[in-house]
């Protein structure tokens, strides 16, 4: 049996297909934030879902507490103490676990998410398969919600990261420098400092 011998062939595209490079963050929107309205509008956007509630409550989670995707979509009931109001945060990339307090109106909406979760599960967010939510949905859905807010930019999950800036607890605002061991930023200053400087 002769075997088949290979043949060199001259190729039919000249300028071989390169992959476009990603424009800086700086060329697609001017700032990696949202302000406190904005995130409301976000919300409001989020409550005309099919879920929600569910979707606003993950938007309102993630602002408060500087949630990554991946610490937002991991959060079980067991981390949440709804008699002292606290939440027991546990962060991905070796962050250090804190505990956050939780304000009136995310107490409200998180008895309301746990009273109406069908099939029960032991996590916070899941799907309506009674699947924990992933990373990509809630993706996803910011990305949804900002484009139906008509913010001007696209929006993605980590800029209710950088959004959580200046926490409100009653009428104090706390400044970022103060909360990023909450948050768990090793060097809060340069980059978020200026972002959110009075």
């Amino acid at each position: 049996m002769n075997k088949a011998r290979l043949q060199l062939v001259t190729p039919s595209i000249i300028n071989r297909t390169v992959m476009p490079t990603r424009l800086p963050n700086a060329d697609l929107r001017t700032r990696e934030h949202l302000t406190e309205a904005e995130v409301q509008r976000l919300m409001e956007v989020a409550r005309k879902n099919r879920w929600g509630h569910r979707d606003a409550t993950m938007i309102l989670v993630a602002y408060r507490h500087g949630f990554r995707p991946a610490e937002l979509v991991d959060l079980r009931w067991e981390q949440v103490e709804f008699t002292s109001g606290a939440l027991h945060v546990r962060r991905v990339k070796r962050g250090t676990p804190s505990t956050h307090p939780i304000l009136g109106d995310e107490l409200r909406a998180l008895r309301r998410l746990q009273r109406e979760q069908e099939p029960k599960s032991p996590f916070v967010f899941t799907s309506e398969r009674g699947t924990p939510f992933t990373t990509a949905g809630f993706a996803r859905m910011v990305e949804r919600a900002g484009a139906e807010a008509s913010l001007g930019f696209k929006a993605h999950p980590h800029m209710l990261r950088h959004a959580c800036g200046y926490l409100r607890y009653g009428n104090r605002r706390y400044h970022i420098a103060r909360t990023h061991h909450a948050r768990n930023n090793r060097n809060p200053g340069r980059k978020f400092v200026r972002k959110f400087f009075w």
